[in-house]
């Protein structure tokens, strides 16, 4: 896939920038990554719609809008998404919500027959609690999920059956990426349920503007995680238009770690605070490690750019002009 030959004979995804191209859910962290990308390699035809224009739960409304859009190619951004305590509290909607828009957007793209190319998104939690580390591809359910996001685990779970369903019963061209955690600008900096990461970012912000003396953070900070700039995803995204069309989902990581306790320290540096960072080691560390094995989509010749410090101060930057900005009008 990639070039064109009499078995394939339509272009490659970066060789049809005119294609009508239907990016889901391009206001989160990721999508709006993928439309500045492809805006800016020159797909000219690039649709989009608001929750409040296209609701993708409603099936009704998505067949429309595929019956009245036909596009070529479609990649599947959109998700209810949200930390352990929404998921503990709202589990319902969670798996409802997610299979809903899988089905909805999965099932129109084959009915309107004029899709070529559909990506899946999904995410590193679809892997069970143990799985070996680094976690390949061939980890999936292969054991018991992690409890307190398994309503959203089962449902990208589905969504990646239902991508080799399709491609097995009816030719569907649909593949699936399943990044490690991500960070960039547009990231959720709420204070109840963003990730570690934009968590760190705001509190030692606030600890700076308000001259704190400390700032406690939970755990010894020994664990090893992983992280992937949005950016980088998004040209694994576009990579993979491009050049896969294999049945086996796609993990996307950084394959590098850093222990939280360095994350840490490199979130207080660029921050520029002053004051002590200090661990409560009363408090739970979760997950020893998770990392990704991403060598299947490194051996098709996708590479991260991205070094992660350099990628959180552009991260602060936005969060300071935008974030910072919006609460301070």
């Amino acid at each position: 896939m990639g070039t064109v030959t009499p078995a394939d004979p339509h272009p490659a995804f970066l060789a049809d920038k005119g294609g009508k191209v239907f990016l889901a859910g391009h206001r989160g962290l990721v999508g709006s990554a993928i439309h500045r990308r492809l805006l800016s390699l020159g797909f000219t035809d690039v649709v989009v719609r608001t929750h409040a224009e296209l609701d993708l739960t409603r099936q009704a409304a998505v067949e429309a809008f595929f019956a009245a859009e036909l596009p070529r190619y479609v990649v599947l951004a959109a998700a209810k998404v949200g930390g352990i305590h929404a998921n503990s509290t709202f589990p319902a909607d969670f798996i409802a919500a997610n299979l809903q828009i899988q089905t909805n957007v999965v099932d129109a793209a084959l009915r309107c027959g004029s899709v070529r190319k559909l990506l899946f998104l999904g995410s590193s939690c679809i892997y069970p609690k143990f799985a070996p580390q680094p976690i390949p591809e061939s980890s999936l359910l292969s054991g018991p999920l992690e409890p307190t996001n398994e309503w959203y685990a089962v449902a990208k779970i589905a969504g990646i059956k239902m991508c080799q369903a399709y491609r097995i019963q009816h030719g569907l061209d649909a593949v699936s990426a399943m990044p490690t955690n991500l960070y960039g600008p547009q990231d959720n900096f709420h204070p109840e349920n963003s990730h570690v990461l934009p968590a760190l970012i705001r509190r030692f912000h606030e600890a700076k503007a308000t001259n704190a003396a400390e700032v406690v953070v939970w755990g010894s900070g020994s664990p090893l995680r992983e992280f992937l700039h949005v950016d980088d995803l998004t040209d694994a995204v576009i990579f993979l238009m491009d050049q896969y069309s294999g049945l086996e989902h796609v993990n996307v990581g950084s394959g590098s770690e850093v222990t939280i306790k360095e994350l840490a320290e490199l979130v207080k540096e660029v921050v520029g605070f002053q004051g002590k960072l200090v661990w409560d080691s009363t408090k739970p560390d979760g997950t020893p490690r998770k990392l990704m094995d991403s060598s299947k989509i490194q051996g098709m010749g996708w590479m991260p750019k991205v070094p992660l410090k350099e990628g959180l101060i552009e991260t602060y930057k936005w969060y300071v002009e935008n974030v910072i900005a919006e609460k301070n009008k």
